[in-house]
């Protein structure tokens, strides 16, 4: 088993999002779309284009409630009738699309039937959350706050994700909390596999 990478930015890059970003590269499961995978468990999102380069990594805000499983209904409900353990954000792989504008602008559905979105963050939850103080903390430890959305930098959003999804969008991987990762993502373990065969 290899170490964890370690990034420019000096975070590391754990080793299920390495494993998930070498299939994705290998595999073309991106299908020529820019893609990013979000790493829950450490709060953070690695960036890519549709050729596979990396272009940037930086700390996430993501659900309050551990888990991989969106609750039934949750997309059609109002943010105050959402419960603390619905305030997930659901791991998988997520075709991405702008659309809908949200607060006068278009935003970036990750998720639309769980209204899961990726943007930045709030105006309104900026102080009264702490949003930007805890994406900068040095751990991830305090970076579930949102109810499921996922919210980036304003630097990173407006320099390398819009630029990259608004013209056809692109993939979203969201790595689990809970789950094992082969069975969130079952082409990986065929991959695994095809790997092991080819280096016997």
């Amino acid at each position: 088993m290899e170490a964890p990478a370690e990034a420019e930015t000096g975070t590391i890059i754990s080793e299920a999002a390495t494993r998930v970003a070498d299939w994705i590269a290998a595999s073309g499961d991106n299908h020529a779309l820019p893609y990013a995978i979000v790493d829950k468990q450490n709060a953070t999102l690695l960036l890519f284009d549709a050729k596979g380069k990396p272009l940037d990594q930086v700390p996430v805000l993501i659900g309050i409630a551990a888990g991989d499983e969106a609750t039934a209904g949750v997309g059609s409900k109002k943010l105050a009738e959402i419960g603390p353990a619905e305030k997930t954000t659901p791991a998988g792989r997520f075709l991405a699309k702008f659309g809908i504008p949200f607060r006068k602008e278009r935003i970036l559905w990750v998720d639309y039937a769980t209204s899961v979105a990726m943007h930045t963050i709030p105006a309104d939850a900026a102080k009264k959350d702490r949003r930007r103080e805890r994406m900068l903390s040095a751990t991830p430890d305090d970076n579930r706050i949102t109810f499921g959305c996922i919210n980036v930098p304003k630097a990173f959003y407006g320099k390398f994700l819009r630029p990259q999804f608004s013209r056809k969008g692109g993939y979203v991987y969201v790595l689990p909390d809970t789950k094992p990762l082969e069975e969130v993502f079952p082409r990986l373990r065929v991959h695994a596999l095809t790997q092991g065969a080819s280096a016997s």
